[in-house]
Formats: C-alpha cells, sequence, structure tokens
C-alpha cells in the first residue's frame, strides 16, 4: 500500500516506509498523518517484525517538518487573540495519543515491531525529532547534518524532541544543544548518542547495510524483542523497583511463549534453535 507521502514495500517480514514530499522532502500535517495511518494497520499485522523508515531523496531524510504550516498556525493563533502562559509546573497526566506527527511517533515508540531510521542523509526539527522516536537510527556516512534548531526561529521541537533527546542524552546536553540550536555531523551524533550506528555512504551499499540489520533482526524472537521493547519503553520511565517489577511480569508472559520453550529445549538438548514462529 503507497499513499501520496509514504510509500511501502516489503520483504519477508520486514517493511519499508519511503517518506517524500518533493520538491524539498519535508513532512507536513497530510504527510504526517499518513503515515500515521500506515503505521496504524502494520502495527496490527503479526507477521511484520522491523519497520524501516527511510527518505525518498537521495540526501534527505526529512528536511524539516513544513515551515509554512507553522507560519500559517503562528498567525491564526494571534489572531484569536491567543497568548502564550507563563512557565508553570505540572504534573504530567497520561499522554494522549493523537494523529498526525505526535501520534505516529507514539506508534513507534509502544508498537511491538522493531523500528528503524534509516537516516539517508539530512534530518533537522521534525525530521530528527521522528528518528527520535525509532528503536535504532542508523545513519549514512556523509556530509549530512541532524538538529533540532527550532529555537533560531523562535519555537522549540514540539514533536517529542525536548523529551526524548533529554532522556537519550542527558539534560546537560541536550538544553545545550536545543538552545543552541546546534546542527551535528553524523560522527558527532554518533559520539553522543543520537544515531545508533553510521553506515557507508554509497546509498547503494547503505541501503544493503540497513537491510542486512533488519532482516537479521527479524530473523530473532519477534515476541521476546517485543516484550524487551516494552520493558526498556516502560521501565525508563518508572523507579527503579517498579521498572524491576515490570520486567520480571514480561520475562514470565515469555515463558509461556512456544518460541522460548522450543529454544530453550534446543539449547538444552544441544540441537539447532529451530526459527522463531511468532508464537
Amino acid at each position: 500500500m503507497s499513499s501520496n507521502h509514504v510509500t511501502m514495500r516489503r520483504k519477508g517480514h520486514v517493511v519499508e516506509l519511503g517518506l517524500a514530499n518533493p520538491p524539498r522532502h519535508t513532512i507536513n500535517a497530510r504527510g504526517s498523518q499518513e503515515l500515521y495511518e500506515q503505521l496504524q494497520i502494520l502495527e496490527k499485522d503479526p507477521s511484520v517484525r522491523v519497520i524501516v523508515l527511510i527518505g525518498e531523496s537521495d540526501g534527505i531524510f526529512v528536511r524539516h517538518y513544513e515551515v509554512g504550516e507553522l507560519a500559517d498556525s503562528s498567525e491564526r493563533v494571534i489572531e484569536r487573540g491567543h497568548r502564550p502562559k507563563p512557565p508553570r509546573s505540572t504534573n504530567a497526566g497520561r499522554v494522549r495519543v493523537e494523529g498526525g506527527l505526535r501520534g505516529a511517533m507514539r506508534v513507534l515508540e509502544s508498537m511491538p515491531q522493531v523500528t528503524i531510521a534509516a537516516i539517508n542523509g539530512m534530518a533537522h526539527g521534525g525530521g530528527l525529532e521522528l528518528a527520535l522516536a525509532c528503536d535504532f537510527r542508523l545513519a549514512r556516512e556523509g556530509e549530512f547534518t541532524l538538529g533540532l534548531p527550532e529555537t533560531g526561529v523562535g519555537i522549540l521541537p514540539g514533536g517529542g524532541g525536548t523529551q526524548r533527546l533529554a532522556r537519550m542524552i542527558g539534560v546537560a546536553r541536550a538544553l545545550d544543544l536545543i538552545l543552541h540550536g546546534s546542527v551535528l555531523d553524523v560522527e558527532t551524533a554518533l559520539e553522543l548518542g543520537i544515531v545508533s550506528r553510521v553506515l557507508p555512504h554509497s546509498l547503494e551499499e547503505f541501503r544493503t547495510a540497513v537491510d542486512e540489520f533488519a532482516q537479521k533482526l527479524a530473523l530473532r524472537a519477534p515476541i521476546a524483542l517485543a516484550k524487551a521493547k516494552q520493558a526498556i519503553r516502560e521501565g525508563i520511565e518508572l523507579p527503579l523497583g517498579e521498572g524491576l517489577r515490570r520486567e520480571a511480569e514480561l520475562f514470565g508472559e515469555l515463558m509461556a511463549t512456544g518460541d522460548a520453550a522450543r529454544a530453550l529445549r534446543a539449547v538444552v538438548d544441544g540441537k539447532p534453535i529451530p526459527p522463531f514462529e511468532g508464537s
């Protein structure tokens, strides 16, 4: 299935979603909603084990969120007489999952499938925020930059960038990068832990390396990967004691799966581990 902004390609248990919005290859409201809807469909398909996001333009993953839409929105808010509220402390309640870009990011984090951002080029603002919501960020070697420069135009990274980046690299580094609106080369992003790996520059070699990475994950026990992802994603928000209890619960759930029983018995019997069936 394909849409105007999202093209789906499948190879076994791996689905690749190509992101496009020519000529600038930004992401906008329509493209965000199409991505959200595609992810919702894939989330419910147990035969899909890994999802890869990649830019359809050579040298651009997602340039940034469409600035024209943001400018129109800002002007509408001012026309209605809304003014920014003073900063205040608040206890965050349950996060509401909505559609669009924020919704797509929440699905990427919560879905059982492993998610990979194949960063084949430039990723600023909303483009990097989208990548931050994935389980892995594989960056293409080259003169490409990544960053959250929104404070330079009077806003902040509003697609989860302030929260995800701070959790990923620490508050001090996130403050430095976001308040300065810094953009980084891929090697610096790797050193900071923003990207998981840097892969070859040639687009053909990059795509091959991404596919090999994804296919290896697709061969692993899908329920175990989903539960491990769930333990990490949920646990990071909990006190250690509660996180350990949640880990133990998920471990118990895995012990009741056929994949675990077959694999463990094969190890005991000295036999090859059979293919994982996802059951």
